[in-house]
């Protein structure tokens, strides 16, 4: 591992290097593929992009048979997620990031969206099926995307509509009871104009035995996704985009166990499901000489029920000690939005200076009502919880870039975003909190060479504040009265600033065979918003805070190499820095100078791709992640991990034959971890810690077909 390290930084530090000499060999670089970002205002390659931004396209996706947003998530530096759910709900970006989601609305600080649709806090609704790229954008993004990006965002985009018939069929078998099918066609639909459909349905059994129920599908996933994509053109100044999304899932949860495996003894196994509609359409004006209006909507319902056996047993496993408790979360969310956005097509003369600009504003309402079905311990009886978070938001941006000669750019982005929110429950608890947030960025990129770039970025984030409201209502609660003070105090918390410092460098060889792009950041957080706990007669309240500050600072590193005709180098990897400061846990461990919690220090992805022949193509990589505390509450880690995949695709015509393994030694390694005492074996005498692991071997065949 040592020597493997050492090469690829040599690799990337050689990259780095020759990458601006490589490209003066000629004035204009030769054809090659461009990827492009579509993430931007305006869009750029992903080489002119001013921040650290990763992408998979489908062929990346196809190697990994990814088939939901977490299965390519160990492949991205600095980028890391949490479990605690059947699927990865919650991604951490430069070790900052929700890992959970229990009563309380939280406004996350890596936001998810797909097709133009905000799905941040529903990354169980992330299926892969027909999906061209995944954009990765690190560090503050609030001055593009808002109060849901402070920290990143994830960008997930369907395959387009074309005006000629075309699409894709798959079918994929694993193992663990491992189905897959998809189908999507596309076309031109006469008058209605361009449009591609797909439907997937993914299922399995999962990863887990529940030997208690003799069951082995307790953890299972049935996905279900349904797309449309409609491009219409009523003249030749007016065309309307439609996106209509459709989720069905219907997954298992029973994750955990008292001995640490993949074994459990649950009696009442929980759930993790989805049901959602969302549509989105946007008009385009482009009757104008050089710039176009853009008037975009969108609504999005989404039910979802989450729910485990909490106390992870069976009553007589321990008899006179074990209980028996269910707990289950039920949201209604509705999202609404409206934007209007006016941007220049090409760049244009602005004070004497070629420049590119946007202007726009946006609305997002968010509604969330919550039915927590639990035992209240503290009442010592079944008790049903009830609150309502409605959220409105209300922003005006704009962007110039500034072309002050042929080589050097500069690029100024500004949003003020206000917010209004209105918080109830059936504890009788109300609060309205309510600010003002600023967020944007400025960067200075210089061109070096025909696709190569320079670039340095100052940047700010936010997210908004919120409300304890179970610990307002728990304050209130039998055996809680000497924390009513401590709880009142973080009835509600402030918002959360995020300043970063990035300098980076892109660039391509003339032919393309070569690519590089390092990017180094310091960031800096005011009024950390943080999760604790408090536990009290077996009663756990769980609450956010304001630490007072955090600090990090890394790397991120990409490559691809094509070394001949017939084998391609690939690598990506990240280092992490990151402090806490200022913050106190409530029995009175003080975590100043300690590490943020699902921030591991190094992370890297490493691959070949060859190919036997022309119809052979083969690839191997490998992913691996450094330890990292699970929780800022207590000092529990994960155990480092290096997972090994292997595909070999066969490719005659347009049908493709591919076997493919993931994690193929077998590895353990952990995805959430919790610690206290929950052991009825052992009379709870102690705090012990308890992990969910991620997948296991993974091994199977997947047939599509393109057309």
């Amino acid at each position: 591992m040592q020597k493997f390290t050492s090469y690829l930084a040599a690799s990337i530090g050689l990259a780095l290097l020759q990458t601006p000499v490589l490209a003066y060999g000629q004035d204009n670089a030769s054809d090659f593929e461009i990827i492009e970002v579509s993430g931007d205002f305006h869009k750029r390659t992903l080489n002119e992009t001013t921040s650290s931004v990763s992408i998979m396209d489908q062929n990346a996706m196809q190697q990994r048979n990814a088939q939901h947003l977490q299965d390519t998530l160990n492949s991205f530096a600095n980028v890391n997620f949490s479990g605690g759910t059947s699927t990865a709900r919650f991604i951490q970006i430069r070790g900052m990031g929700e890992r959970s989601q229990f009563v309380d609305p939280i406004s996350p600080s890596v936001g998810l969206i797909i097709d133009g649709i905000d799905y941040s806090g529903l990354g169980t609704a992330a299926s892969l099926f027909d999906i061209n790229q995944v954009e990765v954008f690190r560090g503050p993004q609030s001055g593009r995307f808002g109060v849901n990006a402070m920290a990143g965002l994830v960008l997930m985009d369907s395959v387009q509509p074309s005006g000629d018939f075309s699409g894709q069929f798959e079918l994929s078998a694993g193992n663990y009871d491992e189905r897959m099918g998809g189908l999507a066609l596309g076309g031109q639909l006469g008058v209605l104009g361009k449009a591609r459909f797909s439907v997937s349905q993914f299922k399995q059994d999962g990863y887990i035995e529940n030997t208690y129920l003799d069951r082995d599908d307790t953890n299972n996933r049935d996905e279900l996704g349904v797309r449309l994509l409609l491009n219409t053109e009523f003249t030749k100044n007016w065309t309307l985009d439609t996106v209509l999304h459709y989720n069905d899932v219907d997954n298992g949860y029973d994750a955990f166990s008292l001995d640490n495996n993949r074994t459990t003894l649950s009696d009442e196994p929980g759930y993790d499901r989805l049901e959602s509609e969302a549509v989105k359409t946007t008009l385009n004006y482009l009757g104008w000489d050089n710039s176009r209006l853009e008037l975009s909507a969108s609504v999005l319902n989404a039910d979802t029920a989450y729910a485990f056996d909490e106390d992870w047993t069976y009553v007589g496993i321990a008899p006179g000690w074990e209980y028996s408790s269910f707990d289950a979360y039920l949201r209604d969310r509705k999202d609404k939005t409206a934007e209007v956005s006016w941007l220049s097509i090409d760049p244009e003369a602005l004070f004497g200076v070629a420049t590119e600009w946007v202007a726009g504003a946006y609305y997002y309402e968010k509604d969330v009502a919550l039915t927590r079905d639990y035992f209240n311990w503290d009442l010592g009886q079944p008790d049903i919880f009830q609150s309502d978070y409605r959220s409105q938001h209300a922003a005006v941006y704009g962007e110039l870039t500034q072309h002050w000669s042929e080589k050097f750019s500069t690029i100024s982005g500004l949003r003020i975003e206000q917010y209004d929110n209105d918080y109830t429950d059936s504890r009788n608890i109300d609060a309205q909190p309510e600010d003002t947030m600023v967020g944007g960025s400025f960067s200075a990129r210089y061109q070096a060479a025909p696709n190569s770039y320079w670039y340095a970025t100052v940047s700010r984030g936010y997210k908004s504040g919120g409300v304890n409201g179970e610990a307002l209502g728990k304050a209130d609660d039998q055996g809680l009265d000497e924390l009513k003070d401590y709880l009142l105090e973080r009835a509600t918390f402030e918002p959360e600033i995020l300043w970063s410092a990035e300098f980076g460098v892109k660039g391509s060889s003339p032919s393309g065979d070569l690519t590089s792009r390092v990017s180094t950041f310091y960031h800096w957080r005011d009024d950390v918003q943080l999760k604790s706990w408090v536990n009290r007669n077996q009663s756990f309240v769980g609450y956010i805070e304001n630490a007072a500050e955090g600090k990090g600072y890394g790397l991120e590193a990409e490559i691809r190499n094509k070394l001949t005709d017939w084998l391609t180098l690939f690598a990506s990897a990240s280092w992490l820095e990151t402090e806490i400061e200022g913050f106190v846990t409530e029995d009175g461990m003080d975590m100043t100078g300690r590490e943020q919690a699902h921030a591991p220090q190094y992370q890297f992805n490493v691959g070949l791709e060859g190919w036997y022949g022309e119809n052979v193509q083969w690839v191997l990589q490998a992913d691996g992640k450094d330890e990292f505390y699970f929780s800022n509450s207590h000092n529990q880690k994960s155990e480092s991990m290096t997972l090994v995949h292997l595909a070999v695709n066969y490719y005659i015509d347009d049908w493709r034959v591919s076997l493919w393994g993931r994690n193929l030694t077998d590895e353990d390694y952990e995805v959430r971890g919790f610690y206290f005492a929950n052991d009825p074996r052992t009379q709870y005498a102690n705090d012990e810690t308890y992990v969910q692991y991620g997948e296991p071997r993974r091994f199977g065949v997947t047939v599509s077909k393109s057309f």
